[in-house]
């Protein structure tokens, strides 16, 4: 993984990004990549907050990985700051490859270098080989997570 390099997206990362999160049963359902002016929008947003991260890794000039990786104040456990990792997605040609697992290495580095306390993440219910790698990197199943569409 020497050769790797993990850094802030761009807008011209957004389709490749954009076609791994449609590359699942669950992502082909929510994702729209014909239509790039959301996700503009979103990176812009995401751009302008000191506390957003969303990366991209990138072997070769090729685009093979991505995630985001949210840093959270609050006053819970003592003013904690946490992180939230989310979307983590790898290219279908590079899982197994141990990329994944690089990604939330930089996740958790970067969450240390960024003082939080804790770092956590959710993963879809029906996702149980993701359970199973988040759980060996040292992660637990502590919660049950809801959501509400709106």
């Amino acid at each position: 993984m020497a050769d790797l390099e993990i850094r802030r997206a761009t807008a011209d990362d957004l389709p490749a990004i954009i076609a791994m999160l449609a590359d699942d049963p669950l992502g082909a359902q929510r994702e729209s990549p014909e239509d790039l002016a959301p996700y503009l929008s979103a990176l812009e947003r995401l751009n302008g907050d000191p506390n957003q991260h969303l990366v991209v890794a990138v072997r070769e000039g090729r685009l093979i990985g991505t995630l985001q990786l949210t840093i959270v104040p609050g006053l819970s456990r003592k003013g904690a700051t946490r992180s939230l990792i989310e979307a983590v997605r790898v290219h279908a040609d590079e899982r197994g490859s141990g990329l994944g697992t690089r990604l939330i290495e930089w996740a958790v580095d970067e969450s240390r270098r960024q003082n939080c306390q804790l770092v956590q993440l959710t993963s879809d219910a029906t996702r149980t080989d993701a359970h199973r790698f988040y759980e060996r990197l040292g992660f637990e199943a502590s919660h049950v997570g809801f959501k509400r569409p709106l």
